[in-house]
């Protein structure tokens, strides 16, 4: 089932996601409604917060940044319960875009590389080094689980001059080939 994805300003979005056990029910189906989701808006990486759910879960699909960024190739996994242990490498651009924040790319700087602790979708710890677009693609998802957005990352004058456009997103005013719930949508009538 493809899943709503919500919106800038939603409040989802801004809290910590909180760790969980392989008892977390219906987690294999929210797995799946997630790959389905991710395929049907075409994005890179999709985080649980993304869907309303507050935990710590974000999968990836780096294939669409082939052949430019040939690491993106098969780089198809999911992340459960991710720490970050250290980051690495000197800071890089990179635009980076949301599905959370349709038509918003801005220039964000990141480390190179990070060093990651998480498990995998058989509950299997694992404890890894991630450099370039993987990195990149990492970040941007475990920042959902932090609370926070790309945009939060970019100069505050350069937000500023975004908070019309974000206002727009967050109250429905933007064009979007997938379902989406925009906090601040006016109902009819109101």
């Amino acid at each position: 089932m493809i899943l709503p994805i919500v919106a800038y300003g939603h409040p989802t979005l801004k809290l910590v996601a909180k760790d969980i056990d392989k008892d977390f029910p219906e987690l294999e189906k929210l797995l799946s409604d997630m790959w389905e989701t991710l395929a049907h808006s075409e994005g890179v990486g999709l985080a649980a917060p993304q869907v309303n759910q507050s935990i710590r879960l974000f999968i990836v699909d780096g294939n669409p940044f082939y052949p430019d960024y040939p690491e993106g190739k098969d780089f198809k996994q999911v992340f459960i319960n991710a720490h970050l242990v250290d980051t690495f490498g000197e800071d890089v651009p990179f635009k980076e875009g949301c599905l959370s924040l349709p038509g918003i790319y801005e220039d964000v700087m990141r480390p190179d590389g990070i060093r990651l602790r998480y498990l995998d979708e058989n509950f299997v710890e694992h404890e890894e080094e991630f450099t370039g677009v993987r990195s990149r693609i990492i970040q941007h998802e475990y920042d959902h689980l932090e609370g926070h957005v790309h945009v939060d990352r970019i100069a505050p004058m350069r937000k500023l001059l975004l908070q019309g456009k974000l206002r727009d997103i967050s109250e429905g005013k933007c064009d979007v080939d997938y379902r989406m719930i925009f906090p601040k949508r006016k109902r009819r009538g109101s």
